[in-house]
């Protein structure tokens, strides 16, 4: 039997009354309905990443060696991020500043919500920063539009909607594929980058 697919599930928002939580919460119970997946959620507003990098000569913070062994460990990453003017937060940069190599070889998708536009922007920008990382971003994305107008009756977010949960579905389907022929290729080859 082959192992279990380690899945990294980073929360990207870490500002005051986000909402970032509570997208990356529905979107680990979706994720949680696999039996390939093991998720180990990384929520920037708690890892305690310094903010000013370190130079290539000096030791990395303990923060920092905690979560790149997290990192490291992973086959696969969702970014679960708000978009903010036209691209994705600051703390989000940050985060995939501090690494190179635990990105390297692996698949990315992105979640993406905000208040009125649909998050493209910020998974497009995403797509551009990690691709400079060799990381692969996958095509399919979740990108939830209009956040707000998604609550349900009860209020219960999201709402009922087929679409979204396809769109989720879908996303999972092509990560966990590309996350188990990556870790093959990563076994059996060096990497050269």
């Amino acid at each position: 039997m082959t192992a279990r697919l380690r899945v990294a599930l980073i929360v990207g928002s870490t500002r005051a009354g986000r909402f970032g939580p509570v997208v990356a919460d529905w979107f680990a119970r979706r994720a949680g309905h696999r039996r390939d997946l093991v998720l180990d959620r990384i929520d920037l507003a708690t890892a305690g990443l310094p903010d000013q990098l370190a130079d290539f000569d000096e030791p990395a913070p303990g923060s920092v060696r905690e979560l790149g062994q997290r990192l490291a460990c992973a086959d696969a990453f969702v970014v679960v991020t708000p978009e903010y003017n036209r691209s994705f937060p600051a703390a989000v940069k940050n985060a995939i500043d501090w690494f190179d190599q635990e990105w390297a070889a692996k698949p990315v998708s992105v979640v993406t919500y905000c208040r009125d536009a649909g998050g493209g922007q910020a998974a497009e920008q995403l797509r551009q920063v990690f691709g400079e990382l060799n990381a692969v971003v996958i095509r399919r994305n979740v990108t939830i539009p209009k956040v707000w107008q998604r609550f349900a009756a009860d209020g219960g977010w999201p709402r009922r909607d087929p679409e979204l949960d396809e769109s989720a579905g879908a996303a999972l389907d092509q990560l966990t594929w590309w996350a188990g022929a990556l870790r093959t290729a990563r076994t059996k080859n060096a990497l050269v980058l």
